[in-house]
């Protein structure tokens, strides 16, 4: 789930780019209207966290980096089986 932050962040900016210098009518029902928009737009996203991101991307990368050594130590294996194999021919 986002960070309440980056909505409440959001919606201040939108706030900001209506300001016009003196209140409006309706418009802090505008700015709730807008919150709750923003809130229920990001709640059916699927989104994630930036740390959260980079947490699944750290792992990732040192998934890649233990299977790289696995295919190279799979690939010197196959070749001493491979040499065993035409020695005994």
């Amino acid at each position: 789930m986002l960070n309440q932050k980056l909505i409440e962040t959001l919606s201040s900016q939108l706030s900001e780019l209506f300001a016009g210098g003196r209140e409006l009518p309706g418009q802090e029902a505008m700015r709730q209207q807008v919150r709750s928009l923003l809130q229920s737009s990001f709640a059916r996203l699927d989104l994630v966290t930036r740390e959260e991101f980079d947490a699944q991307a750290a792992v990732l990368a040192r998934t890649r980096e233990k299977v790289d050594q696995m295919e190279l130590k799979l690939a010197e294996i196959e070749q001493r089986l491979g040499q065993v194999d035409t020695r005994e021919e």
